[in-house]
């Protein structure tokens, strides 16, 4: 087996905004060492806070970390168990680099490294994270620096108290399903949850074992069928609310009191008014294949919206060049300037538990006028040529009198009644395909007309 190290495995590895690999095959502890010492040589960080999940090979790959990243001269802080946002909380609360080991909603045979600079300012490939690769590679010519100390730290309670100070639970008690799948919401839900007390929330746990071999289902909620259990579950316990989270908890989904999916571009709207009445006037990000009733939404209520393109690292730089106050992705990414602008699932959570809190009716009554369109989700087609696709698809639509298109983030085909967005997958010959329109009949005849363009590649 080739090792771990050479360059062709560190180029499989190295995505656009993290490390993520099969473990031992393409990442192991031997490798995660020298990635320590390659993170601190290229930062130049003088302090690390490294946490990492529940996977097996997880405490053992955090462990090596740390040692390469002392040996470079960097003290480090544990941190242990933790979700990813309670990593982006230590590095903003310490002001520290920061490292988790997770691989997020992968499957089991995974692991990964996200990275950011001190104030969970992220790393990703246009901002260090290819120098740390060929740092790895380079390693052997590099002088070893001071040994640094190494010491643990518990953040957990602090974490929790913060996300509550952001979004705090007032009103009425709630009965909330929480679907953790195995994961690290397993460990962070209890403690937030706790600090609301029985008299605000009442609890109802689901897979809240930390186990990273996932034997319920996938900690992927993107995936409607890894969302049927909880949706069962909110019925038969006639809950207020379901949330499931995925594998490192940093996105959050909801379902409501009849057991429906809601989509995230519904919670974006919702939190985004709660904080624009907190900042009115506030600018909002949201990614250019969310609803189009988040920018409307936006607007009715004062805010700015600023449209992006798909990706946390292109959310996180628009937030910092406008000072926006939130951001939403269709993925259910939520982020917050006053979480260091990183993005936290359970914040997002409590948001939507807030404002359920403050009325008398149900979840879908309340989110009845932030849902204004109907969506595809995302289509993804196999193709043998993504570009000649794309510009079959301008090719046929370009030159209507009512219609517009932009090149953002692949191609984007808007008119007065609907949508859709294609955009090419990085890693795969993918077409992935977004559409939304008035009504149900117009997005099946949106996304049929363009899907019928697409197969003929297929």
């Amino acid at each position: 087996m080739a090792s771990t190290s050479d360059s062709a495995n560190l180029a499989a590895i190295f995505k656009a905004y993290d490390v993520r690999g099969i473990v031992p095959d393409q990442l192991d502890d031997a490798l995660a060492r020298s990635v320590g010492a390659a993170f601190v040589h290229v930062t130049g960080a003088p302090q690390v806070v490294v946490g990492h999940d529940m996977r097996p090979s997880s405490p053992g790959m955090a462990g090596a970390f740390a040692d390469g990243a002392a040996s470079a001269g960097a003290d480090v802080v544990h941190i242990g168990l933790a979700s990813t946002d309670q990593l982006y909380f230590a590095s903003g609360h310490l002001g520290m680099a920061g490292v988790m080991f997770t691989a997020s909603h992968n499957p089991a045979q995974y692991n990964g490294i996200k990275m950011c600079r001190a104030h969970a300012v992220p790393i990703g490939a246009e901002t260090g994270l290819l120098e740390i690769r060929d740092a790895v590679a380079d390693a052997a010519s590099r002088p070893a620096g001071r040994q640094g100390e190494l010491s643990e730290h518990n953040v957990l309670e602090a974490y929790a108290a913060h996300l509550l100070s952001l979004a705090p639970v007032r009103g009425r008690r709630l009965r909330v399903v929480v679907d953790a799948g195995n994961g690290m919401a397993g460990l962070t839900a209890p403690t937030v949850f706790g600090r609301l007390g029985s008299d605000q929330v009442e609890l109802v746990p689901m897979y809240f074992e930390l186990d990273g071999s996932f034997p319920h289902h996938e900690a992927n909620p993107i995936d409607p069928a890894n969302l049927v259990d909880l949706q069962e579950r909110v019925v038969a316990e006639r809950a207020d609310i379901g949330l499931a989270f995925d594998g490192d908890a940093d996105r959050c989904f909801i379902v409501d009191e009849r057991g429906r999916a809601v989509p995230p571009s519904t919670l974006t709207a919702l939190i985004a008014t709660r904080e624009l009445a907190r900042e009115p006037g506030a600018t909002v990000i949201h990614n250019l294949i969310s609803s189009r009733a988040v920018p409307e939404i936006v607007r009715e209520h004062g805010g700015i919206p600023v449209r992006t393109r798909v990706g946390h690292s292109f959310i996180k730089a628009t937030m910092a060049q406008t000072g926006a106050i939130f951001g939403g992705e269709h993925s259910g990414h939520f982020y917050f300037r006053d979480f260091w602008k990183a993005d936290s699932g359970m914040l997002a959570a409590l948001h939507a538990l807030a404002a359920l809190a403050e009325v008398d009716v149900e979840l879908s009554v309340l989110l009845h006028d932030y849902e204004r369109f109907v969506a595809s989700g995302e289509i993804n087609t196999l193709v043998h040529d993504q570009q000649a696709v794309l510009e079959e698809l301008e090719k046929t639509y370009d030159g209507r009198s009512d219609i517009t298109l932009d090149h953002l983030d692949g191609l984007t085909v808007s008119a007065a009644n609907g949508w859709f967005n294609v955009r090419g997958s990085n890693t795969e010959p993918l077409l992935r395909l977004n559409a939304e329109g008035e009504d149900e009949v117009t997005m099946t005849r949106i996304r049929d007309e363009v899907l019928a363009v697409i197969r003929r590649d297929a």
